[in-house]
């Protein structure tokens, strides 16, 4: 909420002339706020709320203007087609294979690390059910002292009773628990009647309580260690995903910025046969066989070429720092104003794809199905865990003692040990709910919600048929496209080397000199953007088919559980 407060000019007055609080005064009220736990300052001393950014860090919105960005100090250097064409000259490169960008996505990928802590929080947490079946080391003591006035002799008036109790229970896989005491104790009055005076007891107890229906038997009582097994294989699913689809990324990526570069080229020979076509044109303009107009649409054609190198240049670096991001590379910060140089080149071969069996193999490989089967495990186990908790609850407590009874707590220890006292306790408690609503919701949110993930795999393995053969289809026409593109370039070569004899002659001009040349661009940009489209169409296949594209194998584990006694780090908030 925005809460705004206007302070008029009376107020300010009154506020200037209004006499001042004694210092004292002043800091006993800091006092009583910051007893109170104000948090309306700057910082709270209350360590449950630990520490406070100030309001104005956290609701003030500062404003930039541009002059602010601009360089002061020295001017930007005038605009020249060598200054432009020069721009990434002089820079250093390095030559990256894409095998070398996918090792290095796998070890330095921020998006990788991420996700590989879940399957380890998965694991902890499977851990942590496993865990519930340990057992516990208990211990009781007791010390009370009594004083009270008595009707009776009979009765003592002052005693003093100690007690300590220590005991080990043990969880059941069947649900039940036993435990094993021993208690022992020291009692003392005042009563003259009292035939041990101090007595001590020292009693062996065993115990254990078992339910019958609800809760009952080791599949009810291991359904979480199930379901949180499940939990974790789908969370290693869903972490494979991740890692083919952040790989996928890599070799899309690279490719992407093989296209910019490529292009780059392309727009770079286009200047420079503008700028031959317009030293042709100066030439024959001297010569006085054509008219200055030639010059000058030889000029403005120039100047239109040096256009798209400067927006060749800006997409090559925009592609590059998209690579350097998933890369993450060390030694090639996103910052750095290295160039890279992609040393893999395209290998465009026809291929004769199986439909039906690539889309079997598909659907036996995504990990999204295996993680939707797992799920739908979970829910199983769901189901009848709450199938489980529906029943009644019937508990059988049973209960054995040994006593022993001395004036010495050694005399009673002697006396437990001939085992001449016991006693045994047998019980039933029973506990029926009427109508039983809460659990009779609970299963049927149970099976609605399996219904709804059952619903949720058949239209993801369409999808999956879907995404298949539509990478196919992307396969096919892209290897049309590129023998399409390559007898393009072919001619519009042969149209460009023609025209520029036509212009010789005097029977062309620079436009049609200029044009061909545009259209030759045009033909060996298609030609760029099949050949990358076609290595893209290649990952997508393969992305669809829950497998990578290449030779190599890649092999990846969750990280490693920290120590649990490390200590917790301290919280760190900005300045």
């Amino acid at each position: 909420m925005i809460r705004a407060r206007r302070v008029t000019a009376d107020a300010l007055h009154q506020d200037r002339s209004a006499p001042r609080a004694p210092v004292a005064a002043a800091t006993l009220a800091a006092a009583l706020l910051t007893v109170a736990g104000c948090s309306d300052g700057l910082f709270s001393s209350d360590p449950a709320y630990g520490r406070r950014i100030s309001e104005e860090r956290l609701r003030r919105i500062e404003a930039v203007s541009m002059e602010t960005l601009k360089k002061t100090e020295q001017t930007a250097p005038e605009a020249n087609s060598q200054t432009i064409r020069s721009r990434f000259e002089g820079l250093e490169q390095v030559a990256l294979a894409i095998q070398e960008c996918r090792a290095s996505a796998l070890e330095h990928n921020l998006d990788l690390k991420v996700a590989v802590v879940s399957p380890a929080i998965a694991q902890q947490q499977l851990s942590r059910e496993e865990a519930k079946f340990e057992s516990t080391f208990v211990t009781r003591a007791l010390w009370a002292e009594t004083d009270s006035p008595t009707s009776s002799e009979l009765n003592s008036a002052q005693s003093q009773f100690g007690q300590i109790e220590p005991s080990v229970r043990i969880p059941l896989r069947t649900g039940g628990t036993a435990a094993v005491a021993l208690p022992m104790s020291r009692a003392k009055n005042n009563n003259p009647f009292t035939t041990l005076n101090p007595a001590y007891e020292s009693d062996l107890e065993f115990s254990i309580s078992q339910p019958l229906l609800r809760g009952a038997g080791t599949r009810a009582n291991q359904a979480s260690i199930r379901i949180a097994s499940y939990n974790e294989q789908a969370e290693e699913a869903r972490t494979k995903l991740e890692v083919i689809r952040q790989l996928a990324a890599v070799d899309r990526s690279y490719w992407q910025l093989f296209e910019a570069r490529q292009a780059l080229d392309v727009t770079q020979q286009q200047y420079e046969l503008a700028l031959a076509q317009l030293q042709r044109a100066e030439r024959r303009v001297n010569a006085g066989q054509v008219g200055e107009i030639e010059v000058t649409r030889a000029q403005a054609g120039l100047s239109q070429r040096l256009d798209g190198i400067i927006q060749a240049q800006n997409l090559v670096l925009q592609r590059q720092r998209e690579l350097k991001r998933i890369m993450n590379m060390p030694d090639l910060p996103i910052e750095s104003v290295t160039l890279i140089d992609t040393a893999t080149a395209p290998d465009p071969v026809e291929y004769q794809i199986d439909r039906p069996q690539l889309t079997a193999a598909a659907l036996s490989n995504r990990m999204e199905l295996l993680e939707l089967e797992l799920r739908l495990a979970a829910d199983a186990a769901t189901i009848d865990f709450e199938h489980n908790n529906a029943l009644p609850l019937f508990t059988l407590d049973y209960t054995y003692r040994v006593n022993g009874l001395g004036s010495t707590y050694k005399e009673s220890v002697r006396v437990a040990s001939e085992n001449n006292f016991e006693d045994w306790t047998l019980g039933l408690n029973a506990e029926i709910p009427l109508g039983n609503e809460q659990a009779r919701s609970r299963i049927r949110e149970a099976i609605l919600r399996r219904i709804q993930r059952l619903s949720t795999k058949e239209a993801r393995e369409l999808s999956i048929r879907q995404e298949v053969l539509d990478a196919i289809d992307n396969i096919e026409q892209n290897w049309q496209r590129i023998l399409a593109s390559r007898q393009s370039v072919i001619l519009n070569t042969r149209l460009l080397q023609a025209e520029q004899r036509q212009f010789d002659v005097g029977a062309s001009t620079s436009t049609d000199v200029l044009d061909a040349a545009t259209n030759l661009a045009q033909a060996q940009l298609d030609e760029i953007r099949a050949l990358t489209a076609y290595q893209i169409a290649q990952v997508d296949l393969a992305f669809a088919t829950g497998t990578l594209l290449g030779a190599g194998k890649i092999d990846w584990s969750p990280v490693p559980a920290p120590d649990a006694d490390t200590p917790a780090p301290e919280e760190v908030l900005p300045e």
